[in-house]
């Protein structure tokens, strides 16, 4: 690493360090290294055992440090052991467009089976064949059962053997992000480009378009004109259109002028092979036994599945003993029972928590910061995270429309806190014992 880099990547650990627990940092974070620097992208190397769940896991936080550390508007790339950039006059790495999306998402480590096969076709069928197959394409089904990684395998499909077709990839929070920038700094045409002349657009979590007037506007607009011009687009949401709550009934009826595809939950033998799978692009070994265990224990999705994985797996390392079934049990038997018959929510958490810190749960989806409200938001965040299967941008919704950041922030503040604080850990183990419960 230049001295020039070293100086960069000192100053962005020394922020990540602020809001991650040294244990986590030294597993996570400190294996990374910065290996180029492009304009604003920044290119950080993972260890291919880790790289999957850093992405997943840590590249928002990366993103802020950056951000903050580095310039405001960075961007975070992972790249692999292998990656080594072409040199750019002067001897730098030249920029590489930025898609998003994530390498480890490929049809290759889907894993199918009845809840699924259905989807898994059809995003094959578009991305062998973008538009000609199914446009659009709508893939809907509750959090973390495999959305976002079949869209994001059509992307790295189209990428590697669409003979040079564009790849667009966005969150609708991302989506909003930059069509806000782009009117704040009256540069809404490159917005539009940006979009509308990718051959190949895939477009995460359209729900949250609800309540956002504008970016509904342009939205559908965008939608229009790619569709036009022959580009494919494919979207995910965690509900079908005409469930979508505050979808004009124009957006609902464009959304189903295509194919509408559910994913459903997978089945015992299923979930076995994606622990399987995912054991196997870590690079960690995992007993049948403990695999057995582990899908035994967690049948609501995959997110659920291999966040179990990533618990097991960490606490027999970090306790220095053998990954067995009676570890797994002993690790899993704090996330509630196999097949709860309620679901734990976000409203249920909001409530607990509001009640267990003595403020008033609509002071949680506001913009108070008084420290005991910021308190109970950040606990709720951090049980959100542990006890649903919602992702980050759905738990920040979940809590007054805050961004993902924002709830890595607190989750880490929390969990921090928890080491050095009593009578928090007294607070969140009581919440999660009357959670665990009420699921």
């Amino acid at each position: 690493m230049g001295v020039q880099l070293e100086s960069i990547w000192e100053e962005i650990r020394a922020e990540l360090r602020r809001d991650v627990p040294d244990f986590k940092f030294n597993i996570w974070l400190e294996p990374l290294e910065l290996v180029a620097v492009e304009a604003n992208a920044l290119y950080v190397r993972a260890p291919e055992h880790i790289r999957t769940s850093v992405a997943e896991r840590y590249l928002p936080l990366l993103r802020r440090a950056a951000e903050t550390r580095f310039h405001p508007r960075a961007t975070v790339e992972i790249v692999g052991q292998d990656w080594s950039g072409s040199e750019a006059p002067g001897g730098s790495p030249a920029a590489r467009p930025t898609t998003g999306l994530n390498p480890k998402y490929t049809f290759e480590q889907f894993v199918i089976g009845e809840g699924n096969r259905f989807a898994h076709a059809a995003a094959l069928a578009a991305a062998e064949l973008p538009s000609q197959a199914y446009n659009p394409l709508f893939l809907h089904g509750a959090p973390g059962l495999g959305k976002t990684h079949l869209l994001q395998a059509i992307g790295c499909y189209v990428e590697r053997y669409g003979g040079g077709l564009s790849v667009r990839y966005a969150t609708i929070e991302e989506f909003t992000s930059q069509f806000v920038g782009a009117l704040r700094e009256h540069r809404t045409d490159r917005f539009k480009d940006g979009f509308r002349n990718a051959d190949v657009v895939l477009i995460d979590d359209v729900q949250f378009l609800a309540g956002r007037m504008r970016t509904r506007e342009e939205f559908f607009h965008t939608f229009n004109a790619l569709l036009d011009s022959g580009r494919q687009l494919v979207i995910t949401s965690d509900r079908a259109p005409d469930e979508i709550p505050e979808l004009e009934d124009r957006l609902a009826e464009r959304f189903r002028s295509g194919l509408v595809v559910e994913l459903k939950a997978p089945g015992p033998g299923v979930r076995e092979a994606i622990l399987a799978k995912r054991a196997r692009v870590d690079g960690v070994e995992v007993s049948r036994e403990v695999l057995s265990e582990i899908a035994a224990a967690v049948s609501t999705s995959v997110r659920a599945l291999e966040g179990a994985l990533i618990r097991v797996v960490a606490y027999a390392s970090l306790k220095g003993e053998e990954l067995t079934p009676s570890v797994a049990r002993h690790v899993l038997g704090r996330l509630g029972p196999p097949a709860p018959s309620r679901a734990c929510g976000i409203p249920e958490i909001l409530d607990a928590s509001a009640k267990e810190f003595g403020v008033e749960r609509p002071a949680l989806l506001a913009r108070d910061r008084r420290a005991p409200v910021s308190l109970a938001r950040q606990v709720g965040m951090y049980l959100a995270r542990e006890l649903t299967d919602h992702s980050l941008p759905e738990i920040g919704h979940g809590f007054g429309g805050r961004n993902h950041a924002t709830v890595i922030h607190a989750i880490n503040r929390v969990d921090s806190a928890l080491a050095n604080d009593p009578a928090l850990r007294a607070s969140v183990d009581k919440l999660r014992g009357q959670l665990d419960r009420s699921r």
